[in-house]
């Protein structure tokens, strides 16, 4: 079965007509195909079922608790960033024994939860998280595995603010100074040093970067090892593209190739943290076009979902597919026009210059390839709700996210007694 197709004319997502969905919940919302999420993650395990390997989901990707149980299910792991993320991948049914935790700036807290919850690996990226670790597992009278995030210092090709692998980025250890940090893990008395890490962008189209890094970590790794360091684990993190509307997509296949012909041999359990590769192209967004606003030079379609929705074009530029819901109806001529949000900000665009037939007032459109960095980077901006996320599993739909409606946003806030109400 197509996951997203149009069936007598009328857009559907999986079995269930997205005006269905539209019609009970209202819109802008957000909605997941279950079996996409799933089909995702098994060709991504399948390529790596041949090697020792854990599939660590990326839960800053879409942090969803059914996204992340649906994974989970599946077998997969976690790989988190904060606090809150732990507890999101634990509640979601990840086991503790499958989680690595990442991040450059995780707090003494953040450190004190992975530890009590005695996670897979924690990566640290700095002698100051080492100093901390090593000083809060005394504390707790245990001894946590360490991987050390590898900067290899490689240009990923990807969009200046998601590479995260160049030495003038703020991730990771410089790769030249690791061998230093085991060869004076002796004092590092509280902490287990077993692992190395990178993670060099996202939305990589090339394999290019990724041999790059690679020969640089199988580097380190051979002195490393020739040292006699015990490495148990290789994290090579995520970064593999999606389709978004003309990008080159790298196949798992060829990707798996490069990471068997580099760590293929090594007795180590190799780690990935796939995210947008999983649900991505799972997710889309859908809105209703407000009001058709003409222009000297074009026309502006003014949607009910705005930049605090889906940030993704207003901060990196980046490019989704608008199409409508239905497509059934006579073609009319193409019109020029700017798809933008109702939000006071000329920012608040979604596409730029696009041709658009058949579209009026009313109708219901889908911005796809929203699964991932779509609702977990969304905000109250403008004072406007957190939308809706909805999943589908066959013919069925569940909303998975409740709107979170003004009301309950003011219901956080409070006043100083020296303001007169």
């Amino acid at each position: 079965m197509k996951y997203f197709q149009y069936i007598n004319g009328e857009l559907f997502i999986e079995g269930v007509a997205i005006s269905k969905i539209a019609s009970e919940i209202g819109t802008p919302f957000y909605c997941y195909s279950s079996t996409k999420i799933e089909s995702e993650y098994k060709d991504f395990s399948d390529a790596f079922s041949k090697i020792n390997s854990t599939i660590c989901y990326s839960v800053k990707a879409n942090s969803n608790l059914s996204v992340i149980r649906t994974l989970s299910n599946l077998g997969a792991g976690a790989d988190v960033v904060s606090g809150g993320e732990l507890l999101r991948a634990l509640k979601g049914g990840v086991s503790p024994k499958k989680i690595v935790f990442s991040g450059v700036g995780k707090t003494d807290q953040e450190l004190e939860m992975a530890i009590e919850s005695d996670i897979l690996q924690i990566n640290a990226e700095s002698l100051s998280e080492l100093s901390r670790l090593n000083i809060i597992a005394e504390k707790y009278n245990k001894i946590p595995k360490v991987g050390i995030r590898v900067n290899p210092d490689v240009e990923a090709g990807s969009h200046d603010k998601i590479s995260t692998g160049r030495k003038e980025d703020k991730f990771g250890i410089d790769w030249e100074n690791v061998r230093e940090i085991f060869v004076t893990n002796k004092n590092f008395k509280n902490i287990k040093l077993v692992g190395l890490a990178i993670h060099i962008g996202s939305q990589l189209q090339s394999l290019s970067p990724f041999e790059e890094a690679f020969k640089r970590l199988e580097k380190l790794l051979t002195t490393l090892m020739s040292e006699n360091h015990k490495i148990e684990t290789i994290d090579l993190g995520g970064g593999l593209g999606i389709d978004y509307s003309q990008d080159l997509v790298l196949k798992i296949s060829e990707y798996s190739k490069l990471v068997t012909k580099y760590f293929g041999n090594y007795d180590c359990n190799i780690i990935f943290e796939p995210g947008r590769r999983i649900v991505g192209n799972a997710g889309i967004l859908i809105a209703q076009v407000i009001c058709i606003k003409p222009g000297i030079e074009k026309q502006f379609v003014v949607l009910d979902a705005a930049m605090n929705d889906l940030l993704r074009p207003s901060l990196y530029g980046a490019i989704h597919e608008i199409i409508p819901i239905t497509n059934n109806g006579p073609k009319s001529p193409k019109v020029l026009a700017d798809i933008v949000g109702p939000i006071c900000e000329t920012g608040d665009t979604f596409a730029t210059g696009i041709k658009l037939t058949n579209i009026s007032e009313g109708d219901l459109v889908a911005i796809n390839s929203a699964g991932a960095y779509g609702a977990v980077m969304s905000s109250f901006y403008n004072s406007r709700p957190l939308i809706a996320e909805v999943m589908v599993k066959d013919n069925n739909f569940e909303i998975i996210r409740k709107k979170l409606d003004i009301s309950s946003l003011l219901n956080y806030e409070s006043m100083p007694n020296w303001i007169k109400t």
